[in-house]
């Protein structure tokens, strides 16, 4: 059955300020995160008319692919910059030491973490997002908390 537009506004009033929120959470970019948003919002819109069975799980799962592929796009556009010119500090830097933090993990750990205690997702839905099992859920999650007890000064 097909879904009607006004359904995807409400989704869209409903879930974009959470999805920015997570976006910036695994990217620690605000820019980057309501782009982010935007592009996945694209794609689940996409997808509206053919029926969604769970559109707010469907919309996650896209912000964090859509945030891993912009991730990997960023560290390649680094290597390349970074064998081209020499790296030049930026004055516009702010500090947030918990993104900061946050951004030296892993993506799959950093997301992993981001969705099991701000989006408080449990491990199984976890799962489903990052495309593995909930004992992987539990790895990701023991070792990022372990690297970032290493990081944070009791």
């Amino acid at each position: 059955m097909p879904r009607t537009s006004l359904g995807f506004i409400e989704l869209y009033r409903d879930r974009y300020a959470p999805m920015v929120r997570l976006a910036y959470l695994l990217t620690s970019d605000q820019a980057a995160a309501e782009e982010l948003v935007q592009d996945a919002f694209v794609k689940v819109h996409g997808q509206w008319d053919r029926g969604i069975d769970h559109p707010k799980a469907y919309l996650r799962t896209a912000v964090v692919n859509t945030c891993h592929s912009w991730g990997r796009r960023k560290v390649r556009e680094r290597d390349h910059h970074r064998r081209r010119l020499e790296a030049v500090p930026d004055p516009e830097l702010v500090s947030d030491e918990m993104g900061d933090i946050l951004a030296t993990l892993p993506d799959r750990q950093r997301a992993a973490i981001v969705l099991r205690f701000y989006e408080d997702l449990p491990e199984d839905e976890i799962a489903d997002v990052l495309g593995c099992r909930p004992a992987t859920v539990r790895t990701l999650v023991h070792r990022g908390l372990k690297a970032l007890r290493k990081e944070i000064p009791a």
